[in-house]
């Protein structure tokens, strides 16, 4: 610890140099939670069923490493490990598929706010708040591509009914919690090839949406957003809910829009779109993944898409305008290990962001000074980000640098190896 302090005060005398208060940026970091997504922990399978089996909707997880969370039990365990090895405060993201339904199968129309209130209850006792998902994958009706979009009404009754009970579910864990709850809706729904009925699946999608969000809740409970997607496995040639889609949606009503890294072009930049959009959107979630070709969903690292990302948030003035969400699923390595990489990854890349020389930048920037501009950015590259960042785990008591590495090997022989 007396040296992580030796190296952060040195650290801190840089940046203050350049007018940035490393304290400041500190607690401000702290306060900016991170949505952690259940699903890394067991392979986007849920609870829904014992041994569930992914079905239908585009969802793929590659790798069987040991250790996967079978039931809530486990993965509340491996949560908690999680959350001791992140500074800062944080969130869960629920899938609707992760109700704690006690044994008894339940349909996704039939689902109800008692089925997520063991999580709850652990949310409370955990400190921590909690974000939700409407579940429209993995189930029989969703095996021909098309849920909300469906041209079979009954199909898509069923779908709607769902979307209007996450909402409730949603608003319900807001209240509870007196915390607002991000209720975020992506669906798989696309064609794999030529489609003459783009209009129709997507007239069909307005109205569906629009019986879904028909039911007001009290906003300081529910933050609703919408997810668009440019292809999915099985729906390469067609996507119902398309960025435009969902876009000119969520600017017509008022609600959020989710901005996936993984979900556009491989050429396109996601952190071009903050500013774009927040010229007509009052808030934006943001899924955090690492795509590779395609939307692979990698585990986060601390790469430029990543830092360019966090940039703009920062640039933007958008820090509270912005929800911070995870979105990846590995299971070819340590299931704890990833997410611990993946969290820590984003808040690096969001402290790196807070400890640029911004007021200097915009100077140089007003004044035209290019050269000075691009100069200093490349500066604040090898500025010890790193030595900040231990201090900030020392702070908050969990291991700083590379030292979490240990605790998961261990984690893993005492827990994961004997499931």
């Amino acid at each position: 610890m007396d040296k992580v302090y030796q190296y952060y005060q040195s650290a801190k005398d840089r940046y203050a140099a350049w007018g940035i208060d490393t304290d400041q940026v500190l607690q401000l970091l702290a306060e900016k939670p991170f949505s952690i997504h259940c699903w890394q922990g067991d392979d986007v399978g849920g609870f829904e069923k014992d041994n569930a089996v992914l079905e239908g909707g585009g969802i793929l997880v590659s790798g069987n490493y040991p250790g996967k969370a079978r039931n809530i039990a486990e993965l509340h365990q491996d949560l908690e490990k999680v959350l001791s090895l992140v500074p800062g405060k944080h969130r869960i993201s629920l899938h609707a598929s992760y109700g704690d339904f006690q044994g008894n199968f339940k349909d996704r129309d039939q689902i109800t706010p008692r089925d997520f209130q063991s999580w709850i209850e652990w949310a409370k006792e955990n400190h921590c708040g909690l974000d939700f998902n409407s579940t429209f994958f993995s189930h029989p009706k969703a095996d021909d591509g098309f849920t909300l979009s469906h041209p079979d009404r009954d199909i898509r009754e069923f779908w709607i009914e769902h979307g209007k009970r996450c909402r409730e579910i949603s608003a319900h864990i807001g209240k509870n919690l007196q915390d607002k709850c991000v209720h975020n809706l992506w669906i798989p729904d696309g064609s794999k090839d030529i489609t003459l009925n783009r209009f129709k699946h997507r007239e069909i999608l307005l109205q569906s949406l629009n019986e879904i969000f028909n039911t007001m809740y009290p906003k300081e409970f529910l933050f609703d957003t919408v997810e668009g997607k440019l292809f999915g496995i099985g729906s390469e040639s067609f996507t119902s809910g398309s960025y435009d889609f969902y876009l000119g949606y969520a600017i017509k009503n008022q609600i959020g829009i989710c901005l996936d890294i993984g979900h556009f072009h491989p050429t396109e930049s996601v952190a071009d779109k903050i500013s774009a959009v927040l010229q007509f959107v009052d808030k934006i979630l943001l899924h955090i993944t690492r795509g590779i070709h395609w939307d692979s969903d990698h585990v986060v690292i601390l790469n430029d898409p990543l830092l360019e990302l966090m940039q703009e948030v920062v640039w933007a003035d958008a820090l509270n305008r912005v929800y911070f969400g995870l979105d990846y699923f590995d299971a070819s390595i340590n299931r704890v290990g990833a997410y611990v990489i993946g969290i820590r990854a984003a808040q690096k890349a969001l402290l790196a962001a807070m400890l640029s020389p911004v007021v200097q930048l915009r100077t140089y920037e007003r004044e035209r000074k290019n050269f000075e501009r691009l100069a200093l950015l490349e500066e604040a590259k090898t500025m010890p980000l790193g030595d900040v960042w231990n201090y900030f785990c020392a702070l908050h008591e969990v291991p700083p640098a590379e030292k979490y590495i240990g605790e998961i090997q261990q984690y893993e022989k005492q827990v994961l190896i004997k499931r």
